[in-house]
């Protein structure tokens, strides 16, 4: 603590006083040797054995402007007290750090449990702010971008159905499918004990896409059949005969869609296994992708052929109730009146 009063009692300033102190125990810095293409910095401090001594700093010399030499002690009031090591700070601001190691991967949920505690065990002066930065500050920013980029995602997905189909009612099947398609890559996402990240989210729209290819490739088969059907009988299909057209499609596409599946996942099965530079991230990608096959496989094999028949059936009942009302509105028209 310089007393402001004695050092310009001596003609002394702050500076010096701050300079005899930083010589004396930070060290500072009068040249630098050069050895070969390195160089080194040369510090200039007082011994370890002088500098741990509270005395011998009291009785360290200053000079004055007249040439005169006064102890540190006269001008200063020397006391050990703990302080901290470096002084930083951001937007014009002074700030601390306080880094924090976890066991688990779930940083959003520790940081949410951090601010419950702090909120009520410690009161923060006015003042003082506090941000939590570092992992959980990348983790924020990537949720902001995953917000845009899934929807988006599946947008396009759709759009691409839609030039595919040309009509709303299978793009709409495929896209409704595609949640119970990822139940296979939630369950084992969960079984690793993996936490929602953006390489998982990555795992899930690769799983999306997958879903939908395979639901279209189902679909197209089972268009063709009704439609091979239709041109055959010359006339609307019933019920029954949509269900079987559904069926016979469906099981021509056993062998494609089961070979597209179980490739994919022989794929994914060594990249589960590595343990090298990065396989935590490709873990955490592969994993919902290799669960979600197997329930994409199963849904667009027994569940999806099965709705969109039920649609078909309901399209041919409405078009033959339709016309039924149209026929029976033509011969009201045209049936001469009574009297």
């Amino acid at each position: 603590n310089i007393n402001r009063d004695e050092i310009a009692r001596y003609g002394l300033t702050v500076g010096d006083i701050q300079d005899v102190i930083q010589s004396a125990i930070g060290g500072m810095n009068i040249t630098e040797t050069v050895e070969g293409l390195e160089r080194y910095p040369v510090n200039l401090r007082y011994p370890r054995e002088l500098r741990d001594n509270m005395e011998a700093l009291k009785r360290v010399l200053v000079a004055t402007p007249t040439g005169t030499q006064i102890p540190l002690a006269l001008v200063t009031e020397l006391r050990l007290t703990r302080g901290p090591p470096v002084i930083k700070s951001e937007d014009a601001r002074p700030n601390a750090w306080i880094y924090v190691d976890i066991s688990t991967s779930d940083i959003g949920g520790f940081v949410a449990k951090a601010k419950k505690v702090m909120a009520d065990q410690v009161t923060i002066p006015p003042g003082y702010t506090l941000t939590w930065s570092g992992q959980f500050e990348y983790m924020e920013r990537a949720a902001q971008r995953l917000r845009v980029v899934v929807p988006a995602t599946l947008l396009i997905i759709f759009l691409l159905l839609y030039l595919n189909f040309r009509n709303v009612t299978e793009p709409v099947i495929v896209m409704l499918s595609i949640p119970f398609g990822l139940v296979g890559g939630i369950w084992l996402v969960y079984g690793y004990g993996y936490n929602i990240s953006v390489a998982v989210a990555v795992g899930f729209i690769a799983l999306a896409g997958m879903a939908a290819e395979i639901g279209v490739l189902v679909l197209s088969f089972i268009d063709v059949e009704i439609g091979k059907r239709r041109t055959t009988a010359k006339k609307a299909l019933s019920s029954v005969e949509i269900r079987e057209a559904a069926q016979y499609a469906t099981s021509m596409r056993v062998r494609p869609v089961a070979m597209t599946a179980i490739s994919t996942m022989a794929g994914l099965v060594p990249i589960m296994l590595s343990t090298g530079t990065g396989s935590d991230v490709t873990h955490r990608i592969a994993a919902p992708m290799l669960g979600g096959m197997l329930t994409v496989m199963i849904l667009n094999l027994l569940v999806l052929p099965v709705i969109y028949s039920l649609v078909l059936q309901f399209q041919e009942w409405r078009k033959r109730r339709q016309g039924h009302w149209l026929l029976t509105k033509w011969n009201r028209m045209v049936r001469p009146k009574k009297g």
